[in-house]
């Protein structure tokens, strides 16, 4: 009886297996395709806001909003740089959506922030915001309050064809690799794009604990 049973569950074990072998594949094909050359300049543009006294506002939705909060950290504790996200913000994030409509949340918070040309925006996003298909629409609000203002636009996206992607002055952009795993590699490749920003010489100003 106990063979039966262990015959059973190695072909789930295999799928399992096949699984992680693809996904950590295609996370190898990402970081031999993404373009090292646009994350130096992004380095590059971040240092600018921090040498002229601007401020990075950190933009995102669902796990991108939680990319946001720790890249909040990290460019202020270890660049040095002035950072927020209104996704820290829960009460008056919410608020704002209720009392005014999802589509203005991030723009409502940024006008109160007296978003300047000295500032910029950093939008972490899947998609990058699509009018046509009405996804993030807030993003899309956000870069053209932001266009209105003067202010600079960055980004780490999962498509070269979004609004963020289109209209940022300078966006990274995660190859697209497999269609399906296009939300956790570009929610994954966020976190490592930026840890590679806030470890980069031209950026960081003091060092990690370990």
């Amino acid at each position: 009886m106990i063979l039966p049973e262990r015959s059973k569950a190695l072909p789930l074990q295999n799928e399992i297996s096949g699984h992680a072998a693809e996904f950590f594949a295609q996370s190898g094909a990402i970081c031999g395709k993404i373009d090292f050359s646009r994350i130096d300049a992004l380095a590059a543009a971040l240092g600018v806001v921090r040498e002229r006294g601007g401020r990075l506002f950190m933009l995102g939705i669902g796990g991108s909003a939680a990319n946001c909060s720790h890249a909040v950290n990290d460019f202020r504790k270890l660049c040095g740089i002035e950072t927020y996200s209104p996704v820290d913000n829960v009460s008056e994030l919410t608020a704002r959506a209720n009392d005014e409509g999802w589509e203005t949340i991030f723009e409502g918070w940024l006008e109160v922030s007296r978003l300047s040309e000295r500032d910029a925006i950093f939008v972490l996003s899947v998609g990058g915001g699509d009018v046509e298909r009405n996804v993030s629409t807030n993003l899309v609000r956000a870069i053209e309050f932001a266009r209105s203002r003067g202010a600079k636009v960055f980004g780490i996206v999962g498509k070269q064809t979004g609004y963020t992607a289109r209209n940022g002055d300078v966006v990274v952009v995660i190859p697209e690799v497999k269609a399906e795993w296009v939300t956790p590699l570009s929610e994954a490749f966020q976190a490592v794009v930026w840890h590679c920003l806030v470890s980069h010489p031209t950026l960081q100003v003091r060092k990690t604990k370990w």
